[in-house]
Order: C-alpha cells, then sequence, then structure tokens
C-alpha cells in the first residue's frame, strides 16, 4: 500500500515540475507560427518592392528609347500582372494575420 501511495505522490510531483516545461512548448510553437507568418509577409515585401523597381526600369528603358512601344507594353503588361499577384498575397496574409506594429 505504501508503494502505491509512494508512486501517485510520485506522478504527481512530476506533472506539478513538468507544467512549465509543456506550457514553453506550446508557447514555442506559437511563436514558430507568428515567425513563419512574419518571415512570409517580409519576403512578398521585398518581392513587391523589386517588382516596382522592375516596372520603373522598364518605365525608364522606354523613355530613353531603349524599348520600343510594343516591348514596353508587353514587359508592362507582365510586371503588373506579377506585382498584382504579389499584392494580392498580401493582402492574403494580412487577412489570415493583422500585422504587428513594428517600430
Amino acid at each position: 500500500m505504501a508503494y502505491v501511495i509512494f508512486v501517485v505522490l510520485l506522478v504527481g510531483v512530476v506533472w506539478l515540475v513538468s507544467a512549465p516545461l509543456r506550457q514553453r512548448a506550446s508557447a514555442g510553437q506559437a511563436h514558430e507560427q507568428v515567425s513563419r507568418v512574419s518571415l512570409r509577409r517580409s519576403d512578398l515585401e521585398a518581392a513587391r518592392d523589386a517588382k516596382y523597381r522592375e516596372i520603373r526600369d522598364a518605365e525608364l528603358d522606354h523613355q530613353t528609347g531603349k524599348l520600343s512601344d510594343a516591348d514596353y507594353a508587353s514587359i508592362d503588361t507582365t510586371l503588373r500582372a506579377e506585382a498584382l499577384e504579389l499584392l494580392h498575397e498580401l493582402d492574403a496574409l494580412e487577412d489570415q494575420d493583422p500585422p504587428v506594429d513594428r517600430p
């Protein structure tokens, strides 16, 4: 009978001592999820900015005569479609998880 009481007390102590560790594990998973979303948002924002630069470069090349009207129209249509797709992805990400205030 003493062994049963000892085992029950031992299980109770182990359960109490391990409670903070179990909470940290779940908090770590939540932090990892937030980190992945934040990283995805940063990647999309960088891609968006790069696409905007490509559009400006194409406009400049067209204005300086390096691109014909037909070539510019083709390139501009493609670049703007890609930029629009990136913006839609960013919007979807924002709807999923509102942005965190950044300094």
